[in-house]
């Protein structure tokens, strides 16, 4: 599967089903400020924050925005409740990985998120927005999710300029700041099997 990265908590995700390619969007909502899609092409949506202030979907697409498990095109997620009224944290598995994207959160998961969210190979983490997760409470989230991969977001950007940048959350988890990437291709096979491996993302 293709995996990038649109800017705040977006995230979007090609993968393939029955010879078909599937295109998943996490968070495809309007940013108040620097550049984004006016309008984007999907067969799954997922939402984090409700279904308010999104860009132009076109495809009709599969949508979830609350808690709940759906089975789409070879995508299964799994939805549960976050934080807040409207906070939803989402497990997504297709092509025989597993990926928890938790949103807009401050706050180190709970024993439900834990149950829902545990064990899964990628993490997708918000770090440097200043409704998302300090140091600490990041690598808490990480220690307590134990993925392979761990892949920032709502960090600086020109959608969020006033956030921080991921470098003291890597450096925290003992790695050195990687290169960034557009886009990257995700396979079961090339998973690390020892070390947790983490991908920056520049925005697409």
């Amino acid at each position: 599967m293709h995996i990038s990265w649109l800017g705040g908590t977006s995230i979007k995700i090609q993968t393939k089903h029955a010879d078909s390619d599937v295109t998943v969007l996490i968070d495809p909502y309007k940013a108040e400020k620097g550049a984004s899609p006016r309008s984007l092409t999907a067969d799954v949506v997922l939402l984090t924050r409700g279904s308010e202030e999104l860009i132009t979907l076109s495809g009709d697409p599969f949508t979830l925005d609350t808690p709940g498990e759906i089975d789409s095109k070879g995508v299964l997620v799994t939805g549960v409740a976050g934080h807040t009224e409207n906070g939803t944290m989402l497990r997504i598995d297709c092509e025989g990985v597993s990926m928890a994207h938790l949103g807009l959160v401050k706050e180190p998961l709970t024993s439900e998120q834990l149950e829902v969210l545990s064990g899964v190979d990628m993490v997708f983490i918000p770090v440097g927005n200043k409704n998302g997760l300090d140091t600490e409470n990041a690598m808490k989230t990480i220690n307590s999710l134990e993925p392979r991969i761990v892949i920032p977001m709502a960090f600086q950007s020109d959608n969020d300029p006033d956030a921080s940048s991921p470098d003291s959350f890597i450096r925290g988890l003992g790695l050195q700041m990687p290169a960034e990437e557009k886009k990257v291709i995700i396979k079961k096979k090339d998973l690390p099997e020892e070390e947790t491996k983490v991908i920056l993302f520049g925005k697409e």
